[in-house]
């Protein structure tokens, strides 16, 4: 436990250690700039004594002085900023990309197990509160030291009020300590609700069609009203809470503050005490709340720092966040033969039990455990063999498994058992490139990312030629699309393509994928937008790549399949018939069906 804590320390200093002699430099200047406030104090307490005998003329140069460390100062705050903003963006760029690498490496699965909010939140958020987080406890200490230093002097220009100042410390503290104790467990399950919050805006935001459409305005009102009210509970919880902890702290200090101005007063009457000494007194009758709230302060950040820590480093914990494993086979010019032999998979979903940040901190959830919530065998000891260079189709009702037979093929899902072989290699132990440089996927709900359209192909083909990309854009019937365009291929499509349709979504998607030119393409149900006319034209496209590369379809709309080489027909988890679409519709009666109840 003690070496994961100091791997995670270790793992957040990495990022600060290339800029180590700019944090000390800050943290010197901060200091510095605390210290002036100590000397102004003091200073501006002397020269109202000393125009008080009268000396006008050593008042004066004293106030000279404090004009001149005042200038100083913000000399100090300026530097302490600019470092703090130049460097801070350094250090976030750095940790981010270190997170979205990672969330790279993570599986399909992986994804579909959690939430948007949950990347959103540790990619983006997290980096940030850390960041700010520690330059807040550089500052905090510094006027920590500033406060306290005050507080010591203060206590050596009296007895009695050292005694009032110590009390009043102890009690404080206390509370303070308290206060810390219980916000570290509010402000965890804030952070969980924020994440339930965070996923339900991004999906209503990219759903806005589609609830517009069919009329969920108010159903889904009232069900992110639910969440964000729950958000917004365990805020409240967490502010409230500090507030009752503050108003009761900030009363004993007001209190015990102007209980030793009173007593300041007494002993400034008795001779006991000079003006000067009670105007630093008076002058800094905030500095036990400000020594107090800044240790709260402390408490505060640290705990932030804890949790977003722990939520950051959670991307690589192997256990919740499985990464896709690859082999280390590099090679090079695959056919594209594929096999499937004794495939066993089951679909499992999993949750994992609410974090108790208490008991975790004693040690009592070392190791969380996922919970089986539910389970759907999809095959059983399934084998198929599609030879290379041919056009094949997978077809069968919804939930048949056509799908599921895509995501193993292209290794986005892990078989339980059996093996998927490539040119005769089991995809498991080709490495990465080798893998994805042979397939290509198409999927039925394609991303299509918020760049020009060329931008989008180029994703595939960095050095895609023009010739390149308007052959993909032809093939893929993209052509009078683009030339509608006033700028053309230029042209932006907007965040996941929110300028274009479904059809042509999916006509992009197929251009970015044949501009790979992949040994292995698969079209998951790719044709479901179009029109006839366009699902014509990709249809002749796909037929344009018989015997340049291994074609698989799944399709729902069977027509589309009519002249493929070979057509598994699934039913229950397992090929039922296989054969061209004459055979099968010649001797399989499901097939027939099928097909008459979709033309009529």
């Amino acid at each position: 436990m003690a070496k994961e804590k100091m791997k995670k320390v270790n793992g957040i200093w990495k990022y600060f250690k290339k800029y180590r002699n700019w944090i000390i430099f800050y943290t010197i200047i901060s200091l510095i700039a605390a210290v002036c406030d100590i000397f102004m104090t003091i200073l501006l307490a002397k020269a109202i004594e000393v125009i008080t005998i009268p000396n006008y003329i050593k008042a004066i140069y004293l106030l000279c002085v404090v004009i001149a460390i005042s200038v100083f100062q913000r000399i100090c705050w300026y530097l302490t900023s600019f470092i703090y903003y130049k460097y801070s963006n350094k250090i976030m760029t750095a940790i981010n990309t270190d997170l979205a690498k990672q969330a790279f490496k993570l599986n399909s699965k992986t994804y579909n197990d959690h939430d948007t909010g949950t990347f959103v939140q540790r990619i983006v958020e997290d980096p940030a509160q850390i960041v700010d987080s520690l330059a807040s406890i550089i500052d905090t200490v510094t006027e920590l030291v500033a406060a306290l230093v005050m507080l010591i002097y203060i206590t050596t220009l009296n007895f009695w009020i050292s005694i009032i100042l110590v009390c009043l410390t102890i009690i404080a503290g206390i509370i303070e300590f308290k206060r810390v104790k219980i916000r570290r467990k509010n402000r965890w399950e804030m952070r969980k609700k924020n994440d339930i919050v965070q996923s339900l805006t991004t999906e209503i935001v990219r759903s806005e069609k589609d609830i517009k459409s069919l009329g969920l305005e108010e159903k889904l009102t009232e069900t992110s009203s639910k969440y964000y009210e729950a958000y917004r509970a365990s805020r409240y919880k967490l502010d409230i809470t500090d507030v009752n902890f503050w108003t009761t702290r900030n009363f004993i200090i007001g209190i015990g503050s102007l209980a030793i101005i009173l007593f300041g007063v007494f002993l400034m009457d008795k001779g006991l005490i000079s003006l000067a000494a009670f105007m630093i007194v008076y002058s800094n009758r905030d500095s036990l709340w400000n020594v107090v709230y800044n240790v709260g302060n402390l408490g505060n950040t640290f705990t932030n720092i804890k949790v977003c820590q722990k939520r950051m480093f959670s991307l690589f914990d192997e256990k919740e966040f499985v990464t896709e494993k690859f082999g280390n086979e590099d090679c090079q010019n695959l056919k594209g033969m594929i096999e499937f032999k004794n495939v066993s998979y089951t679909f499992r979903e999993y949750e994992y039990p609410a974090n108790d940040e208490e008991r975790e901190e004693k040690g009592k959830l070392q190791n969380k455990k996922k919970i089986l919530v539910s389970e759907n065998k999809i095959f059983e000891n399934l084998s198929f063999k599609i030879n290379p260079n041919t056009t094949v189709a997978f077809v069968g009702k919804s939930g048949s498994g056509k799908s599921t037979i895509l995501n193993l093929m292209s290794k986005m899902y892990e078989v339980d058992s059996g093996e998927v072989l490539i040119d005769g290699h089991n995809i498991n132990n080709l490495n990465k490139k080798t893998l994805r440089n042979t397939i290509s996927l198409v999927n039925q709900f394609p991303y299509i990312f918020d760049m020009t359209i060329k931008e989008n192909l180029l994703l595939a083909k960095g050095d895609a030629s023009e010739e390149e990309l308007i052959n993909a854009i032809e093939k893929a019937s993209l052509k009078e699309f683009v030339e509608s365009l006033p700028k053309g291929i230029e042209t932006k499509v907007g965040e996941s393509g929110i300028k274009l349709s479904g059809g042509q979504k999916q006509r992009l998607a197929i251009a970015r994928a044949l501009l790979r030119n992949s040994n292995i393409i698969i079209f998951d149900e790719s044709t479901s937008s179009l029109d006839n006319f366009a699902q014509n034209d990709i249809k002749k496209s796909i037929d344009g790549l018989k015997g340049k590369s291994t074609i698989i379809v799944v399709a729902h709309r069977l027509s589309t399949i009519k002249d493929v080489d070979k057509i598994f027909f699934l039913d229950n988890g397992e090929i039922a018939d296989s054969g061209t679409f004459d055979e099968l519709f010649n001797k399989n009666e499901k097939f027939k069906t099928m097909f008459l109840a979709e033309n009529m």
